[in-house]
This record gives structure tokens, sequence and C-alpha cells, in this order.
């Protein structure tokens, strides 16, 4: 079925099901459905598309972006970058006396101060910008929840790794992604529990998921975070 409003066309598909209320599911690519009681009428389904037409659109354009895949940043003023879950356009500022090229966050930008105007230099002090949020952050949210714990990491530390978010060895030396400083504060949380609930599980048994869902219960909705996002978060 397509329904159009606000200037706007959807395709979107009714399942009538065995429930009290109506709801609307959009899938990983972007197929819209309705779930409704069996005998709702065609007007309520229109009043819930159209009273949700702004999130629609907005999960809509997300999963467009989503399926282009990446896009090659480019560094120049006004590109915008993640930080802590939003994104924020860079302002460039070239200083020769600065000892070091060095980032400040002010308010909604992200102001990169470096001696010369090349891209490989603001991609590292981007780098090297993250690397040292996620320390901070990954270290508070350790402390935060140590209290969950009877044992102590042995070290925490920072990678560049391809491939995970965080891990935890047999000795308790937890590593974490810099990109993380990218993912909202809700998420880095996540997988700082994750990997301090492996100093007492180290596999994913039900015993592991039970206390990560003893700690954070809605801790699905922070993975769902990251399925979704996580393509856009690199420089």
């Amino acid at each position: 079925m397509i329904h159009t409003y606000a200037g706007k066309t959807i395709r979107f598909e009714i399942k009538y099901k065995k429930r009290t209320s109506l709801g609307i599911m959009i899938d990983h690519y972007g197929n819209v459905e309705v779930q409704a009681p069996k005998g709702t009428s065609d007007e309520r389904i229109r009043q819930l598309l159209e009273g949700k037409w702004d999130l629609i659109q907005q999960k809509l354009n997300e999963m467009k972006e989503r399926m282009r895949g990446t896009q090659e940043k480019v560094y120049e003023q006004g590109e915008s970058f993640l930080f802590l879950g939003n994104s924020f356009p860079i302002r460039i500022l070239q200083d020769i006396n600065i000892e070091q090229d060095h980032i400040v966050f002010e308010g909604d930008q992200l102001h990169i101060h470096v001696k010369h105007l090349e891209d490989e230099k603001i991609k590292q002090a981007l780098k090297r910008f993250y690397y040292q949020q996620c320390k901070a952050l990954v270290e508070k949210s350790v402390r935060y929840h140590q209290s969950h714990f009877k044992v102590t990491p042995r070290s925490i530390s920072i990678s560049d790794s391809k491939t995970t978010w965080g891990t935890c060895d047999s000795k308790r030396q937890l590593t974490f992604n810099w990109r993380l400083a990218m993912a909202p504060i809700n998420v880095i949380d996540y997988v700082v529990v994750h990997e301090m609930c492996h100093m007492v599980h180290m596999n994913h048994d039900r015993s592991f998921w039970r206390l990560v869902g003893k700690i954070m219960p809605d801790y699905k909705e922070q993975e769902n975070w990251l399925a979704l996002s996580s393509w856009k978060m690199t420089v």
C-alpha cells in the first residue's frame, strides 16, 4: 500500500495481529510495516502514519544513508564528524606557533587547531582527540560500574581495532576502540559493561547475558544503535 502526506509518499504493509494497539516497524532495509489489531479501520491507520510521519521520514533517511555506505570524509570547514552520538561541524584554525595540533570542543563545533593546513595533519588531530576522549569516557564508566563487580580490571587501553568495540582477556585486561567516542554515552556504557561482565563470564552464555541485563536492562537498544550507526563512525 502507499500513502502520501506533506509532499512525501511511502510504501507500507499492514499486518493484522492479535494485539490491542497499533504499531509501526521499520526494518534495516527501510521497509515499513503497520501492525494492527484485526478490524482496525483504514482511518485509524492513516492517523497513525500521519502522527508518526516525521519520525518515519527520519528513519527512512537514515536507512538510505546506511545503504549508501561510508562516505569519504573531506577535511574542510563545515565537514561534520560524530562526537557522543551527534554530528558537529569542524572549524579549522591554523596557528604556526602552537606546540601540538589539537582539538577543542566548543558548544556546537569541533575547533581543530593545526600548524599546517594539511589533510593528514587534520585527520591525525581528530584521531588523537577521539583517543583521548575515549580513554577518559571509558575510565569514568568503569569507575561508575565497578560497584557491580567483585573483581577489577588489571588495565584499560584504547586501540585501533577494525573488528571489535571492546575486548577482555583472561587477565582482565580491557581494550576499547577509540571510535566509541563517536557514540552516545549510553552506548559507551554498554560496551564497558559488556567487557566488564567478561571479567566474570568469559563466554557469551546465559549467565553472561543475565549479568549484562541486570546492570543495563536496555542493552539491546545500545546494540541496535551500533548495528545501525557503526558505518558512519569514521574519520
